[in-house]
């Protein structure tokens, strides 16, 4: 009678399961900070990418790792950068399955920011150069004396971004998912694809992004940290829901395809006026720390970790979500079957 009566359904098909791939070869290695999840080199992710094939799940998000990094990010539209490789292998071994790329420059960039850093003073706009490890103490102390504040040129990281979403999918993804919160990036991805014939390749835009505190375990994974400051300036305040809805609505206008919103638990009434408001898929990112959150609290004997992880991702679904990136892809996909 439950199953019959049931309102909200929860289905494999509903999932998108988030890999990271690192320069180099052979390697997979377990990630510390996310349980379960791994680095993978180029020829190592197919077989992964396989296993999550098999399971059932449509669909992967690829984070990419580079071997070096500077203050453009200019790996990140490398045609032997680590995602277009692990792209070829991936559609070599398991064709079937969508390639989704995650587009922003934070883990190619030497500060760890999601774009081109600018510096602004009295006598103009000068570059910022900041070395990978400097902190937040060291660059303040850095500031004094007139010494120019960081901020990011959204108009020029748009254009790197654009050249990033041609590079994968030229790779051969099938949709770029730009996550960085620069205003117009999805205008200038859409353009960059019609002008090079791509007009059938799928935008998912994080369009309601928030500056949360969940990022911590993917910060780690992705080795993406800012080497100063925050992402406050271009990542959204978790204070404002109707702000959401209109970054959401410019994304849409500016030619995406799919809306996110991320995080997910935080912002389960985000995810609701997105689907009551907006005639278009909705996903959400069950995020880093809400994984992770569940899993200590299993490891110390408070929950059960299988229902636990049941009810949060039915929870996202009933909220209005049509697609789910979630580390928990896999076990859930297990138990579903």
């Amino acid at each position: 009678m439950r199953r019959m009566v049931r309102e909200t359904s929860l289905s494999v098909d509903d999932f998108i399961y988030p890999l990271f791939v690192r320069a180099g070869e052979g390697l997979k290695k377990p990630i510390g900070s996310l349980r379960d999840c791994f680095h993978f080199s180029p020829d190592r992710i197919a077989d992964e990418a396989a296993e999550v094939a098999d399971l059932g799940i449509p669909a992967v998000l690829l984070f990419g790792l580079p071997a070096q990094k500077d203050e453009r990010g200019s790996e990140a539209w490398s045609e032997s950068g680590p995602v277009q490789q692990a792209i070829r292998a991936i559609k070599e071994r398991a064709a079937e399955l969508l390639i989704v790329t995650d587009v922003c420059l934070c883990e190619y960039t030497s500060t760890g920011h999601c774009g081109v850093i600018k510096a602004s003073c009295g006598e103009g706009i000068l570059p910022l150069h900041v070395s990978p490890g400097q902190d937040e103490a060291k660059m303040a102390s850095g500031r004094k004396g007139g010494t120019p504040s960081p901020q990011v040129d959204n108009d020029a990281t748009c254009e790197l971004l654009a050249k990033m979403a041609l590079s994968h999918v030229q790779a051969g993804a099938d949709i770029v998912a730009p996550s960085d919160m620069m205003d117009g990036r999805v205008r200038a991805i859409r353009q960059a694809l019609e002008c090079n014939g791509f007009h059938d390749v799928a935008i998912l835009s994080y369009a309601a992004k928030f500056a949360s505190a969940f990022y911590g375990p993917f910060r780690d994974a992705a080795e993406s940290a800012p080497a100063f400051g925050d992402r406050k300036s271009y990542q959204m305040d978790p204070a404002n829901a109707r702000e959401a809805v209109r970054e959401i609505e410019l994304d849409l206008d500016e030619g995406a395809d799919i809306v996110m919103v991320k995080p997910a638990l935080s912002f389960l009434d985000i995810i609701r006026r997105a689907r009551e408001r907006f005639d278009c898929p909705v996903a959400a990112y069950n995020v880093s720390g809400e994984y992770m959150m569940l899993h200590a609290a299993a490891d110390a004997g408070l929950i059960d970790r299988d229902a636990v992880m049941m009810e949060v991702l039915t929870s996202i679904k009933r909220a209005g979500a049509d697609i789910i990136l979630t580390y928990h892809a896999k076990a859930a996909a297990a138990m579903l079957r």
